[in-house]
């Protein structure tokens, strides 16, 4: 992350020095001579660092750094201070003060002291970010049997330790961030930040903030300055996903970003040096959207130095079953469900066989799934979803059918939309139909747990004849 330091010191010569000297440890200085606009300036503007002689800082000293230590970033406080007694440092440091730095010293000393701590500050946070990754994804965590797979993660530990933009790229699911980690964590930044950023989650309005920053008043609403995510990810790895949905109008200011190292919050007036390597992913075809001028060529050269493609899981089957058997085993004791031994075979052959079209992220789901409903010592057929194991919901009842139906026989008449225009026809109504007695016909509720537009509900009620009312009926006569 890019230090961002606040340099409250009242004489003019040791700010201007101090500022200086601090400037030439890679980090951000800005000075403040007015001690009255201490509080207004931490309000606006977000700090990590605040260094201030105590003079000052507001009389009660202590109570100041308190409240700062409160404020949202949690800056830490360095205080110059003209210390005879050592319970002085003692009170000021069990108030919360990072350091305390005796103001008497000569000026070359006291700059040297400043940046020691500065340095350990630092360390510091070096230290912390690596204890907490401990658990991150390390490239020798999958041992493929896949021959492409083995080739892409060669291909990754080959860049993992140089600074080179990489694009990588794959269906939904097949684990593309996992790879971004691993190669983070392999490489020289791994104990520096991986910050991600999904680009089609983010509303268009607000992606410029998100990679870039703004400053206090840059928009309606901006009533403090933020931080982008270039600037928490300096000196680390910026992982920008769905690269793919980035508008066109910000192609070009993330272009001059990777090519100057520089960025420019939205509403400032000068730019920022960063140093972040980036690796950018995407499930979409970038040649096509260039030619249909949805992407900049000269960004997709830039972003694509090395590309790493990940294939499907239903193109290196021989994974599946590591795959099964190591989330297993992970679920196990994450779970507590020590009791679970396996799967049975012939269930271990349908999850081999399935097209698993959400890949690797779905089959994580389904082991997650299976090992939650299962009571006994091992996980069955009855235990997987019945598009794997091909059963058809013993409740359902195509329209038409006097019976429930328990295969897909009745499908195979019409061709494959028309048999998917059904399945999900028979599934919506049933789904609608249970939601709405559960809910009492309460259709707002029922479109909230649903987790669509009451407009589309209506719609969808109307279309299979499900009224609001017949559910308020029903659930009446239920409880008389």
């Amino acid at each position: 992350m890019l230090i961002r330091i606040l340099l409250l010191v009242e004489s003019s010569g040791l700010r201007s020095r101090l500022a200086g000297s601090l400037t030439e440890l890679g980090v951000l200085v800005f000075d403040e001579s007015n001690a009255e606009k201490l509080w207004s300036r931490l309000g606006e503007d977000s700090f990590d660092l605040v260094v201030a002689t105590q003079s000052m800082l507001p009389a009660d000293v202590e109570r100041s750094i308190e409240e700062i230590r409160q404020l949202p970033y949690r800056p830490e406080v360095i205080v110059l201070s003209y210390l005879a007694e050592s319970e002085e440092r003692a009170a000021l440091q069990k108030g919360g003060a990072f350091a305390v730095i005796d103001r008497e010293l000569a000026l070359e000393p006291l700059i040297d002291t400043l940046r020691t701590v500065l340095l350990r500050y630092q360390e510091l946070g070096v230290s912390r970010l690596r204890e907490s990754r401990q658990q991150l994804s390390k490239l020798d965590d999958f041992s493929s049997e896949s021959p492409s797979m083995r080739r892409l993660l060669e291909l990754a530990r080959r860049v993992a330790d140089t600074d080179t933009s990489l694009l990588v790229l794959g269906e939904t699911g097949v684990g593309k961030e996992w790879l971004a980690r691993a190669i983070h964590s392999e490489g020289a930044r791994s104990a520096l930040p991986f910050i991600a950023v999904n680009c089609a989650a983010v509303p268009e309005t607000l992606l410029e903030s998100e990679l870039f920053g703004h400053e206090r008043g840059a928009y309606t609403g901006a009533v403090r300055a933020r931080r982008g995510c270039f600037e928490l990810a300096h000196r680390g790895t910026l992982f920008l996903d769905e690269i793919g949905d980035i508008p066109v109008h910000l192609q070009a200011k993330l272009l001059r970003a990777l090519q100057e190292r520089e960025i420019q919050r939205l509403g400032a007036e000068s730019a920022i040096h960063v140093d972040v390597r980036v690796i950018a992913a995407t499930n979409q075809n970038l040649e096509v959207a260039i030619e249909s001028g949805r992407f900049r060529p000269d960004l997709f050269y830039r972003l694509s130095v090395v590309t790493l493609t990940i294939p499907s899981l239903r193109d290196r089957q021989e994974d599946i079953v590591p795959l099964v058997e190591n989330y297993l085993e992970e679920f196990r004791q994450q779970m507590g469900r020590l009791h679970i031994e396996g799967i049975e075979e012939s269930a271990l052959e349908s999850l081999c066989t399935y097209d698993w079209p959400g890949n690797v992220r779905e089959l994580i789901n389904v082991v997650e799934r299976a090992m939650l409903l299962c009571d006994g010592n091992i996980i069955t057929h009855e235990h997987l979803p019945d598009s794997i194991t091909g059963r058809f919901p013993h409740h359902l009842q195509l329209e038409g059918s006097e019976e429930p139906t328990s295969s897909f026989e009745a499908l195979l008449g019409g061709t494959l939309v028309e048999g998917r225009s059904r399945l999900v026809e028979v599934f919506e109504r049933e789904y609608l139909s249970r939601l709405l007695q559960r809910t009492s016909g309460n259709v707002a509720e029922t479109a909230l747990v649903a987790g669509i537009d009451p407009r589309t509900l209506y719609n969808k009620m109307k279309a299979y004849d499900l009224r609001k009312e017949t559910f308020r009926k029903s659930l009446s006569r239920l409880r008389k």
